[in-house]
């Protein structure tokens, strides 16, 4: 299993050098600054088995997405070993009937393809704070490959509804989406975007790509990728670095908001085999 990195431990070593190497006032300020500074783990899920009470399985048609998406890891498109979730596209060489529907009730078409997307809907949600995931794919850069990590407002109106509140339009306030990791395999390899999707104000009227920017990373390698609200701003970071912030975008998603890991295939490009994205463990935290 890996090991969460040790930022955080670093930062409290920092913290005390700083604490021993200044006088009593200073101290007392260091301390007043730092004070509801420091992140608490109020989820983590390091994947040793599918845990039902974090998770569930969603079966959903979006984004004109090709495959269809099977429940309990049929066909192997989700799994749990050697303490990592896996979640793959599989190509099954036969096209099958798919019970996945749109939000307007349209019934995907027949299928050769399966996928695996979960979501902590209805079981893990949240106010701001932070989400970080650690990941990799096992091969990127193919045509028609999108595996993503992201969040969703818990008042968004796409199946399963569970509960009566869910009855809000992507992207408005309450099913506002914030993307944390997606990798468009048909642009380029070893390449991710992250960013949030700006509501027009309108039912399904969403600017996915102004304060959008792509980052270069090996992807068939671990890396934590994580968004956190700062003051009115949402940082992105890989590894705990930042790498990009929407300046002014946080207040805008004020909603509990749910996860949602998920690889799908996005064209008819033809695939053989199967992709695999793998999850060593989702944690949120916030600010004690």
């Amino acid at each position: 299993m890996k090991k969460i990195n040790d930022y955080y431990l670093l930062s409290f070593i920092l913290i005390g050098a700083l604490l021993l190497a200044c006088k009593p006032s200073e101290k007392k300020v260091l301390i007043a600054e730092n004070k509801g500074n420091i992140w608490k783990v109020d989820f983590l899920d390091d994947f040793t088995t599918f845990n039902d009470d974090n998770w569930q399985d969603q079966r959903i048609w979006v984004n004109n997405e090709t495959h269809c998406y099977v429940p309990d890891g049929e066909y192997g498109t989700r799994e749990v070993s050697t303490g990592t979730l896996k979640l793959k596209v599989i190509n099954t060489g036969k096209k099958s009937p798919c019970d996945n529907f749109d939000k307007h009730g349209n019934q995907h078409p027949e299928t050769q393809y399966v996928a695996g997307r979960i979501v902590s809907k209805n079981k893990k949600e949240f106010v701001k704070g932070k989400w970080t995931a650690s990941l990799k794919l096992g091969s990127n850069g193919a045509p028609s490959m999108f595996p993503a990590w992201w969040i969703l407002g818990a008042q968004n109106n796409e199946s399963p509804v569970q509960e009566d509140d869910e009855n809000i339009c992507w992207p408005l306030t309450g099913s506002g989406e914030i993307d944390i990791f997606e990798h468009h395999g048909d642009h380029q390899k070893n390449h991710f975007t992250a960013g949030a999707i700006r509501s027009l104000g309108e039912c399904d009227k969403g600017d996915w790509m102004s304060i959008r920017k792509g980052f270069d990373v090996t992807l068939n390698e671990y890396h934590e990728y994580s968004v956190e609200w700062e003051a009115s701003d949402l940082v992105y970071r890989v590894d705990g670095k930042e790498i990009y912030r929407n300046i002014g975008e946080g207040d805008k998603y004020p909603e509990k908001m749910f996860a949602i890991l998920n690889f799908a295939k996005i064209t008819d490009a033809p695939m053989k085999g199967e992709w695999v994205m793998e999850v060593d463990w989702v944690k949120h935290e916030f600010r004690n």
